[in-house]
């Protein structure tokens, strides 16, 4: 099997799955209990909450554990547009976010919000003129994905912020789920930041956002006690635990992981430009993502024909809906190429052999299809 679809999940980590069925067999208590059983799980909750908040360099007070980056979307947008509402009802984001957020413009216009969409320049950044034109005194929350998922464009992020500084009214959120355990970010200058386990070799259900504490939000969930008056439930200590052990690891040897990567990506992309494809990614994009569009073949012929040979890529975000992908299109204004594109996404698990294999697979299934 050749997997080359990590940026839609990875696969777990052998020792962050030997953590996870460790703490669920010797750490039975409930967290919230005060005999000596939760007392020992809140205590193992609290070292795992204070190696994560090392590691991203925020407060171990300003981390919220949810069962992913979709409920910590959800949670950093009603959480603020219900909370600050008094304040304004506009929000700004782009095109290029997860379906977790562009889904839930419909529910916010709905409760009287609206939502601005800012300009993408030729490469898919964030144009800053008119992003800083769109901030009007009723904006409470821009919200901009520090790497998008299925292009892979990175955002100057730091730009962004140094912007937003000059209006201290505005929340800023980022989705740095694509970018969380594959390179650095810096979280001092964002208020909001999403992520999910499933992205650096973690377990499915288990994410957090993180919250400065100048920052409040109205919860989703309600009905107790727990690790944060921002989320309640049953604090999961064997997904926290688990998730902590995963982003530890994520940070070890980074750098190489990072260059091995991008010499990866190069190969990969020197490669597809001998075939008869269009080249998506630019200079712009996180090496770990590869998008390219067919010129003759739908995306999805394509992607079920490589998988007849053990091959698993994907045709755009695997939670977005539609037959074509939204961000694509909002760069490259070519809905033929939105319609056909599909991406590779690596990571330091794959090889050299990997992505020969897939190229010569694909070049094969190209002239195959087209003869058809």
């Amino acid at each position: 099997m050749i997997y080359l679809d990590y940026s839609a999940t990875t696969p777990v980590n052998k020792s962050v799955l030997d953590t996870f069925v460790k703490v669920t067999t010797d750490y039975i208590g409930n967290p919230n209990s005060l005999h000596k059983l939760g007392l020992s799980a809140k205590e193992l909750i609290q070292a795992s909450t204070e190696q994560i908040a090392h590691l991203l360099h925020v407060k171990p007070s300003e981390i919220i554990y949810t069962s992913g980056a979709s409920e910590a979307n959800n949670l950093a947008f009603k959480g603020v547009c219900f909370k600050y509402q008094n304040r304004g009802k506009r929000i700004i984001t782009t095109h290029l976010e997860h379906s977790s957020i562009l889904e839930q413009v419909p529910f916010l216009e709905k409760n009287g919000f609206t939502v601005d969409f800012v300009k993408l320049d030729n490469h898919g950044l964030v144009d800053m003129a008119d992003l800083e034109k769109k901030i009007t005194p009723d904006v409470i929350l821009v919200s901009i994905a520090a790497v998008n998922s299925e292009l892979g464009i990175k955002q100057p992020i730091d730009k962004i912020s140094a912007l937003l500084k000059k209006y201290p009214r505005v929340i800023f959120h980022s989705d740095i789920t694509q970018i969380l355990g594959k390179d650095y970010i810096d979280l001092e200058q964002i208020d909001l930041a999403s992520f999910s386990a499933q992205k650096f070799y973690g377990l499915k259900g288990v994410g957090g956002l993180i919250k400065k504490e100048n920052i409040s939000l109205e919860p989703l969930i309600h009905g107790g006690k727990s690790t944060t008056i921002y989320r309640s439930g049953t604090p999961a200590v064997a997904q926290i635990a688990s998730l902590a052990k995963a982003l530890r690891l994520a940070y070890e040897d980074l750098p190489s992981k990072i260059k091995y990567v991008q010499e990866l990506s190069n190969y990969l992309k020197e490669e597809l430009t001998k075939l008869d494809v269009i080249l998506n990614s630019n200079e712009f994009c996180i090496p770990h993502i590869v998008n390219f569009s067919l010129k003759n073949i739908k995306a999805e012929t394509m992607l079920h024909a490589l998988e007849t040979k053990d091959i698993f890529i994907s045709t755009k975000t695997a939670c977005a809906k539609g037959d074509y992908s939204e961000a694509l299109l909002d760069v490259y204004h070519d809905k033929n190429r939105a319609s056909t594109s599909m991406r590779v996404s690596i990571s330091h698990l794959s090889t050299k052999e990997e992505l020969t294999q897939f190229v010569k697979t694909l070049s094969y299934f190209i002239n195959s299809l087209n003869l058809k």
